[in-house]
């Protein structure tokens, strides 16, 4: 059932969690077996008490199941899920500081684990959007191969990759199906060398036959979709323009959504820009990562983040530069 169906339960059960960092690290805790999503891996929490706002819950949460007391919080997502048996309302909190040295005080199996290094297919599928976000880079970088020649952009690519690029999207509508396989195939290998993920923005059939990482779908390919296409481990982006979109994506549990396009663009100058105004007013609308794309410079990766995403999607800005790697490590540094 999507976990965007609200309608299926009035009164969805109203749960906290708190991310608990340590630069790369992220604390977790296993659920009893028992229990419901018994054996996963989930963001510590429970449900709030009659009386409590969610700042009070996590407080009293988080001492309770880990031993800390929450010093400063701020709000970090709101994730509505349907399980067959029960809705949730998971209430998110990026824990900004803490006394006390986390650990599972009722017994439950606890540990700090690398961020990079946790599959979303350990944890319930109410918690993986936040992985997915934690997960996620603030720079998303979409080829441009057929501009600049599919000999000499490899080159390119791997000025990128060097920089830190870690999220890459293979677009390129000008090569036939076959000519794109072939391309896939040749980057795949290039992106692992960097620890890097390629995304092919093509029929989500295509990813394991080429070994990639995930798709990206057009608009056109997200309408024709009832429920996720791939598995859990691997990403799912979806392109949008506007809220319906956008809650298609979400309908088809995508990790997450390129929004555009935010300003003028030379490659679609018929395309009504949003503006951070709108594009503000959707990233409020969803649960959704969004990246904003459309006529965008590395520096406008603070603005982005301002407005509710989790970075910039670039194509011109990181190609046509003449210093890509000052370009990327800007972008990240956001």
């Amino acid at each position: 059932m999507p976990s965007t169906d609200r309608d299926a339960v009035t009164a969805p059960l109203h749960v906290v969690a708190g991310i608990v960092r340590d630069g790369g690290r992220v604390f977790i805790t296993r659920r009893h077996a028992a229990a419901h999503q018994g054996g996963m891996w989930e963001f510590p929490g429970g449900k709030l008490a009659p009386g409590e706002d969610a700042q009070q819950g996590l407080a009293r949460e988080l001492a309770e199941e880990l031993g800390i007391v929450v010093r400063g919080a701020r709000p970090y997502a709101r994730i509505h899920h349907v399980y067959p048996e029960r809705a949730v309302l998971l209430d998110v909190w990026h824990v900004t500081a803490f006394d006390g040295r986390p650990h599972g005080r009722e017994g439950q199996e606890a540990c700090w684990r690398e961020i990079a290094a946790l599959r979303p297919s350990e944890f319930p599928p109410a918690d993986r959007p936040i992985l997915r976000r934690l997960q996620l880079p603030p720079l998303y970088v979409i080829s441009d191969a057929t501009r600049f020649g599919r000999d000499a952009f490899p080159a390119k690519l791997e000025r990128a990759l060097a920089a830190g690029a870690s999220l890459i999207q293979l677009r390129e509508p000008s090569l036939d199906d076959d000519a794109y396989r072939s391309y896939a195939h040749a980057l795949v290998p290039l992106c692992r060398r960097y620890g890097a993920r390629l995304l092919l923005n093509a029929d989500p059939s295509v990813v394991a036959a080429c070994g990639a990482d995930g798709v990206q779908l057009a608009a056109r390919r997200l309408v024709a979709l009832s429920e996720r296409p791939l598995a859990p481990d691997l990403l799912i982006g979806v392109s949008c323009h506007n809220l319906a979109e956008l809650k298609q994506a979400e309908a088809i549990e995508a990790d997450f959504a390129l929004l555009s396009p935010v300003n003028p663009t030379r490659s679609h100058p018929l395309a009504a820009p949003l503006g951070w105004d709108r594009f503000r007013a959707l990233c409020a609308q969803t649960h959704l990562p969004i990246y904003a794309l459309g006529g965008l410079r590395a520096d406008d990766v603070r603005a982005a983040r301002d407005a509710g995403a989790v970075g910039l999607a670039m194509i011109s800005g990181v190609w046509e530069a003449g210093d890509i790697e000052r370009v990327v490590r800007t972008a990240l540094a956001g």
